[in-house]
């Protein structure tokens, strides 16, 4: 009797547990359901069958595919580009910045130390949308507007990324380390990329992950910064095609906005899992003491 009754508390912990597990697993893996069955869908069948099972009889994931790639001379490929290219440059960028930034601040005793601490610390708080129309007025008067670097400049400045790696660097890379590489005549960037970045490893995919998906899903910087289609990242023309239904003279393409958004978060999935094992072995590395 005794050992149930000890017994019982832990097992209703667990139910609990998995019972708000199934729940978050339902809250994120409906959207995901919704967004694959509906892609195989024409436009009439968005409207005229259940939201969570096919369309009898009519089975159009490889037409619309087609469609969205080739619609209106096939902007959604360049859209596809153009947000590979805010990524490629912004986010790799902002990593590299905060990795290099984070590390000379942990490792590194200089005047005004902790007041760059404190200014890094307040802009984790401030919202990047707090920050999005004093930026469009900055790039108007520099005439960057409706260009790249619009999009591309604000987004190598990661605060977050910069605190992470600050104090990741702080616990992962031994001083006494950097001091036998400084005694062995070793500078200080050799020392940083032959010593530091693989120590920093699993900090370093940490943040290039947080900043593909801030970067892949930037709305509302692009959508003031850029008038020219041509320039729109997927999110901006994804929901252009989604508003032009609304407008004089416009055509309805629901079917290919739902497909477009599919084939949007498969680029965001790769990266996830091409980078998972680097990410798992770099945390664990180090975890066993010598």
């Amino acid at each position: 009797m005794a050992s149930s009754v000890r017994k019982s508390p832990r097992r209703k912990k667990s139910l609990t547990l998995t019972i708000l597990t199934a729940l978050m697993a339902l809250y994120t893996l409906v959207p995901l359901a919704w967004l694959v069955i509906n892609s195989t869908k024409t436009q009439d069948g968005l409207f005229t069958s259940f939201g969570l099972w096919f369309d009898d009889g009519h089975f159009a994931l490889f037409d619309n595919i087609k469609q969205t790639l080739t619609y209106d001379d096939g902007i959604f490929l360049r859209w596809l580009g153009n947000t590979l290219l805010y990524v490629v440059v912004g986010a790799g960028g902002a990593t590299f910045l905060a990795a290099l930034a984070g590390y000379g601040l942990a490792k590194f005793d200089f005047p005004g130390r902790k007041g760059v601490f404190a200014t890094v610390i307040g802009a984790v708080a401030v919202p990047g949308t707090a920050l999005a129309v004093p930026q469009f007025l900055m790039f108007a008067k520099l005439g960057l507007t409706d260009t790249p670097w619009a999009v591309i400049i604000p987004s190598l400045v990661t605060p977050f990324g910069l605190y992470l790696m600050w104090t990741f660097s702080a616990q992962a890379v031994p001083d006494d380390i950097l001091e036998a590489a400084r005694v062995d005549g070793a500078g200080e960037f050799r020392t940083f990329f032959r010593i530091s970045v693989p120590l920093l490893a699993p900090g370093i995919v940490t943040v290039l992950l947080f900043s593909i998906v801030a970067t892949w899903n930037n709305y509302f910087l692009p959508l003031i910064m850029l008038k020219d289609p041509d320039w729109y990242p997927l999110t901006i023309g994804l929901n252009a095609w989604n508003a032009q239904s609304a407008t004089a003279g416009g055509q309805a393409v629901f079917n290919l906005v739902v497909t477009g958004s599919l084939l949007t978060i498969l680029p965001l999935l790769a990266a996830f899992l091409l980078l998972q094992r680097y990410w798992q072995s770099g945390l664990a590395a180090g975890s066993v003491k010598e």
